[in-house]
Order: structure tokens, then C-alpha cells, then sequence
């Protein structure tokens, strides 16, 4: 307990200074806490900016693993107010460059001779510095524009320590906090450490990249930078230099003539293919991550940056939420709640009766709308959101299905707000359960 006492009271003095403590329901803690939050509320100054404001710049003043921890909450909406998370997902990893650092005596270190006998040039400057890595220009021999991305000196050390700290508060607070118990914040932050050591993994992540690339590799859809194997290593990757518009500038793809209708349903096909037909999914598309191929306007094509962070759903969990969106599709709310249960998602001691009339009461009026007006995205995030009133527990694969699913609507209605993302959902995994799912067909698959 002792090793805690020093972080902790770090965090906690961030905290007060951003006054966090007027996030806590005071109604849900210990008598003895409310008092003591009640003092400090007259003592403490009044916060002049918003509850989510406040909480992004306590993650930004703690550093990159609390930046991480920010990005992570801003998808769980299904636990956090949509204002708070709407501004955790504008935390960028922009950090300072590594300080006293020479890429070239990097590069020697990890190829084991001169960096000379494999590139022309190498950028002293990054192009890009974020929480996990750096990103340099180069060249290679043959004249070919590259990048090399290196991983931070000693990050991984900064991450297992913060990480370990953060995780033994999460059980402290799930062992004595009765409210917090629903947000499962030991697990949570179990799986964000794994993720966030994973990103440390350089060929790891050239293995997913070299993966995506195959999986698109005959398709107009999205584009992957190619990469350089025999130039990667556990904490250096070398990709095909590739250019592109960023997402998120709507109005230099608009002057450059991009047709965005098309464009923001090329976003949600490319979606539906890598969760459902490949099940391997880019789980960190937000806007940083995205260029545009703009070399044919009226036929756009995306651009995959960072695959560090690959989603695949069990063949179990990929079947169940397919059946479970058909069922949505026909209204059949006793036949969600039975796959709910069927699945493991929910406990078996559940009231499927009772299950299925809150899932009627929280669906129905969103269906008396237009589909085009109702978010697939948020309709996805209530279910989850309105199922965990009844303990389902939220395994990572779905929170990075959701995360994704977030990431991708958002995109698309910004750039074309009538992106009707049912109209593409429906057919996609109604053709999707019927060749997968039919007997006959299946049958057919086997015998051949």
C-alpha cells in the first residue's frame, strides 16, 4: 500500500485542481466521503469550463498513459455522459519529441550496422511525435520514400508502472465503491494495459499491417502503406511513405472535388467487410489514423495509418451479434433477449421477460423515427448500455467493435450527414447470416 501513497496523491491533487471531485455521484458514497467533498467544495474554487473539459486536461496534465486512458473512456458511452465523452475524443497523442535523440544512432542500434547501408537519407526531424512512438522520414537505396516509426527509450517501463498503479486503485475503488462496481474498472483497465502494451510491439504491428494489406489488396475501398519486413524489429517498423488529405479536413477534400456521398459509404462497407467477412478490423480508425486518396475525386479511397490495435470477434460473439442486429432490424425484441442470454452475454438468471420489455422501452421510440435520422452507432451503444442493467458484462472485443463503430458513423455523417448506415447495415448482415447461417449452405461449404 505504501508504493501507492505517492502517485495516488499526485492524482489526486491533478484531480482537485480540475475539480473532479463534482464528477462523483455523492449520493452513491460512504457518509464520511460526502462530508469530506462537501469541505472541500467550499474551499476549493468553482470550475469556470465543462465537466468533460475539465477531465480532458487532468488526462493531458498526467501524460500519455492517462491521454490513452482518456481515448479509451471517450467510446465507453455507454458508461459516460455524451458531453464528457465527445471531448476525451478530441485527446490527441501530440507530445514533445524525445528529447537529446538521434535517429540515426537509433537505427544502428536496432539494424546492427549503419543506417547508411540501408537508406539514402533519414529525417534528423520527426514528422510526427506521439505517446508510444516517433515517426521519421527516409529513404530507402532504391530511391523508395519510407517512414520509420521508432518506439519511445524506456516507455514500456513508464506504462507497467503507471499501468500497475492504476490498476490497483481500480480494485481498491471496485472492492468499496458500490456504484463503481457496474463500470468493471479493474477489468477495463486490465485490457487497456494489454492494448497499450501491444503497441509497443513494432512487428506486431507490421504483422496486422502486412495482414489488412492482403485483405485489401484487390479492392478500391481502403489503401495500406506496404511494409518493409526485414527492416522491422520488436521496437522499430519501416512502411511505404504514402500521401494523402486527412480526414478531418472536410473542406480541402470538398475543393478537390471528392464526392463524399460516396466516400462516407465506402467507410461504412469497409467497416462490414473487416468485421464480418474478414473479422480482422482496424480498432483505431479516429481521424489522426485516416488520409484520402483524392487521385480520383469521384472515386475516393481510404488510407490506413497505425494498425497497432487489430479487433477480432470469436466466431461465438460475430454470430450472436449478427443474429441479435437482424432480430433489431424485424422488431423482435423476445428473439434478442433469448440470443442475449443464448450467447453468455447476460446471466442465465435472468428475467428474459423483463429483458425484453426495457429493451421494447428503450428501442421503440427510437424506431418510430426515420431510420436515417437514428444513429446506428448510439443505437448500438444504448443496447449496451441498457443490457448492462441487467450485468452483461462488456468483453474487449465488443468495446473495440464499438469503439470502431463510433469512430466510423462519426466520420461518414460528418462528411455526408445523410449517411443512412441502416440502409448499408441491413442487407449486409441479413446476406451475411444467410450464407453463413443456413444449414444448406453451410452443408455445401463442408462437402466442398
Amino acid at each position: 500500500m505504501s508504493g501507492l501513497v505517492r502517485p495516488s496523491f499526485r492524482i489526486l491533487r491533478v484531480a482537485l485542481a480540475h475539480r473532479l471531485d463534482l464528477l462523483l455521484p455523492k449520493l452513491e458514497l460512504p457518509k464520511l466521503t460526502r462530508v469530506i467533498l462537501g469541505v472541500l467544495d467550499l474551499l476549493l474554487p468553482k470550475p469556470t469550463s465543462p465537466d468533460g473539459a475539465r477531465l480532458k486536461q487532468f488526462c493531458l496534465e498526467l501524460g500519455p498513459v492517462y491521454i490513452k486512458i482518456g481515448q479509451l473512456l471517450s467510446t465507453r458511452r455507454d458508461l459516460l455522459p455524451s458531453e464528457i465523452a465527445d471531448e476525451l475524443a478530441t485527446l490527441q497523442d501530440k507530445v514533445p519529441p524525445i528529447e537529446n535523440f538521434s535517429i540515426e544512432q537509433k537505427v544502428n542500434e536496432v539494424l546492427g550496422n549503419s543506417w547508411s547501408d540501408h537508406f539514402s537519407s533519414l529525417d534528423a526531424e520527426p514528422l510526427a511525435s506521439a505517446s508510444i512512438a516517433q515517426v521519421h522520414a527516409a529513404t530507402l537505396k532504391n530511391g523508395q520514400e519510407v517512414v520509420v516509426k521508432v518506439v519511445r527509450p524506456s516507455i514500456g517501463e513508464r506504462i507497467e508502472a503507471d499501468m500497475a498503479h492504476i490498476i490497483r486503485l481500480a480494485e481498491i475503488i471496485d472492492d468499496r465503491v458500490l456504484f463503481a462496481q457496474r463500470f468493471h474498472l479493474p477489468q477495463l483497465m486490465r485490457d487497456h494495459r494489454d492494448i497499450l502494451i501491444g503497441e509497443l510491439d513494432m512487428q506486431a504491428e507490421a504483422r496486422n499491417q502486412i495482414q489488412l494489406r492482403q485483405n485489401f489488396a484487390e479492392s478500391d475501398l481502403l489503401y495500406v502503406p506496404r511494409v518493409y519486413s526485414a527492416l522491422c524489429q520488436k521496437d522499430m517498423i519501416v512502411m511505404e511513405r504514402v500521401y494523402g488529405t486527412p480526414i478531418n479536413q472536410v473542406d480541402k477534400l470538398a475543393k478537390l472535388g471528392v464526392d463524399f456521398e460516396v466516400l462516407a459509404n465506402k467507410g461504412v462497407q469497409t467497416f462490414f467487410t473487416q468485421v464480418f467477412e474478414q473479422n480482422f478490423f482496424h480498432a483505431d480508425m479516429h481521424p489522426g489514423n485516416i488520409l484520402i486518396d483524392t487521385s480520383e475525386p469521384k472515386n475516393p479511397r481510404y488510407i490506413a495509418l497505425d494498425c497497432a490495435i487489430i479487433g477480432q470477434l470469436p466466431e461465438h460473439d460475430q454470430r450472436y451479434l449478427a443474429l441479435s442486429l437482424v432480430a433489431f432490424f424485424k422488431r423482435d425484441y423476445a428473439q434478442v433477449a433469448k440470443l442475449f442470454l443464448e450467447s453468455g452475454w447476460i446471466p442465465r438468471s435472468t428475467d428474459l421477460h423483463e429483458f425484453e420489455r426495457v429493451i421494447a422501452d428503450v428501442c421503440d421510440p427510437i424506431f418510430a423515427k426515420p431510420l436515417s435520422e437514428i444513429s446506428f452507432a448510439e443505437f448500438v451503444v444504448e443496447l449496451f448500455r441498457t443490457a448492462g442493467q441487467f450485468n452483461m458484462e462488456m468483453q474487449p472485443q465488443l468495446a473495440l467493435l464499438q469503439k470502431t463503430l463510433l469512430y466510423v458513423e462519426g466520420l461518414g455523417r460528418q462528411l455526408y450527414p445523410q449517411l443512412d448506415l441502416w440502409d448499408t447495415a441491413q442487407p449486409f448482415l441479413q446476406k451475411w447470416v444467410a450464407e453463413r447461417l443456413n444449414p444448406i449452405v453451410s452443408l455445401l461449404e463442408w462437402v466442398q
